[in-house]
């Protein structure tokens, strides 16, 4: 009798978990790899130094002596969703200044791949071309895009996603948000393997005062 009982409370968690899975291998991650799961709220954020788009030295640490830091990854300038989440990340920008915060965005993409990114989205934030894959990992948002994802992309999209970011490997970050309060911790992250899924504006200004 007990064992039925266990195996009537265990099956709903792995049916939850089998379709977790399933999902998350829709939207391309690889779960036969390493599968990222983001750093915690508390934790302290690794540091960042590195250049951007436009040729500025990013130190988080500088940054962070009198700023927030909004930190965004983002897929190529092949999404869609991305795309979008950028250019109305942009035309929101003096409301998340206006509560002593600086955007970085971060994305996989080569220099000149990123170029076009930023054109799309008439960026005035700080782009970084993370072409070392360092950050990502660092924040815990790197894997492994599957076979039939990267063939779906080809198809719909006409991109190789290894060409596009100039590796051997295709790789995407899972499109997260951090915010990194002034004491270098993270106070708030929106991470979601969905990626038609992004925080609002509004969500995100909410979470820095």
């Amino acid at each position: 009798m007990k064992n039925i009982f266990f195996i009537l409370l265990v099956i709903p968690f792995y049916s939850f978990a089998q379709n977790k899975t399933k999902e998350m291998v829709r939207k391309g991650v690889d779960t036969t790899k390493y599968v990222p799961v983001g750093i915690n709220i508390g934790d302290s954020a690794p540091k960042i130094n590195a250049t951007s788009l436009t040729g500025r030295k990013i130190n988080s640490t500088e940054i962070l002596q009198g700023k927030k830091i909004v930190l965004i990854f983002y897929r190529g300038k092949w999404c869609p969703y991305c795309n979008k989440f950028l250019s109305n990340l942009n035309d929101s920008l003096q409301y998340i200044s206006d509560n002593n915060a600086e955007i970085i965005v971060i994305g996989p993409e080569s220099f000149e791949n990123t170029e076009k990114t930023a054109d799309k989205a008439a960026a005035t934030f700080v782009l970084i071309p993370d072409t070392t894959l360092q950050i990502q990992k660092d924040y815990d948002v790197l894997f492994s895009v599957t076979k039939k994802y990267q063939g779906k992309i080809k198809t719909f999209l006409r991109t190789d996603i290894a060409k596009n970011n100039n590796q051997k490997e295709a790789t995407l970050p899972v499109p997260a948000t951090y915010i990194i309060d002034t004491t270098g911790k993270i106070i708030w992250r929106y991470f979601d393997y969905d990626y038609s899924k992004r925080p609002s504006v509004k969500e995100i200004i909410d979470n820095l005062k």
